[in-house]
């Protein structure tokens, strides 16, 4: 099992700030020449640092590119940023929910990990476990917790948070607008088209998880 950014290694205390560094350049060498073609010599050249000092980070490849994963995850769609800002309806916090999760599948750094993954055939299945778990995993623990919370406050009725964060993951993950972008990346991009699209899917979540509109409208 590969360890990522791990602060009790042996040897010199871990600087986190470089670490983010490699992590950093680990990532724009992943998305602009695949996984096989980066090299932890290219990286530490990208970072101009020694690749001892990548070794001091992480154990291997795959755990840099996981921890690039994870980083990019977290900082697109933190706890916090599901959150933020969202004390409304049980309509209004899945509509954020679900609206940063459309627009963050619609990134452009976001498709081109998922298409450099798929590219990879000599290590496409390694690779595919990696990012699930420290992408994909990551979104629906999110989205679980924020189901659980609305169950528990009686707003709706799941009880089944996990299956029900993957049917909501799944909404958005299918939606038109991630083809249309490959050949028309402003209207997949308008404001107007996420947000009909979005609401639509929320208010088909909703019905199929029994929330009444007294719940719907409160809190």
């Amino acid at each position: 099992m590969t360890r990522k950014n791990n602060p009790t290694r042996r040897g010199r205390p871990v600087n986190e700030a470089l670490g983010q560094t490699i992590v950093e350049a680990a990532s724009e060498l992943f998305a602009e020449l695949g996984f096989q073609a980066t090299t932890l010599d290219k990286v530490a050249q990208r970072a101009k640092i020694s690749k001892l000092s990548i070794y001091r980070h992480f154990e291997n490849k795959e755990a840099l590119f996981s921890a690039a994963i994870v980083a990019g995850c977290q900082q697109l769609f933190a706890p916090q940023a599901l959150s933020e800002g969202v004390d409304g309806s049980v309509e209004d916090q899945l509509m954020a929910a679900g609206t940063l999760l459309l627009r963050t599948l619609l990134r452009p750094d976001v498709s081109s990990v998922e298409a450099m993954v798929m590219a990879d055939k000599t290590n496409q299945k390694s690779l595919s476990k990696l990012h699930y778990q420290a992408g994909p995993a990551h979104v629906l623990a999110q989205i679980e917790n924020l189901l659980r919370q609305l169950h528990e406050k009686t707003l709706l009725n799941v009880p089944d948070p996990l299956q029900s964060a993957r049917l909501f993951a799944a909404l958005f993950k299918g939606s038109d607008l991630l083809i249309i972008a490959r050949f028309d990346k402003a209207r997949a991009e308008d404001d107007n088209e996420i947000e009909s699209y979005c609401r639509s899917a929320v208010e088909m979540f909703i019905a199929a998880h029994g929330g009444t509109q007294d719940a719907i409208s409160q809190l």
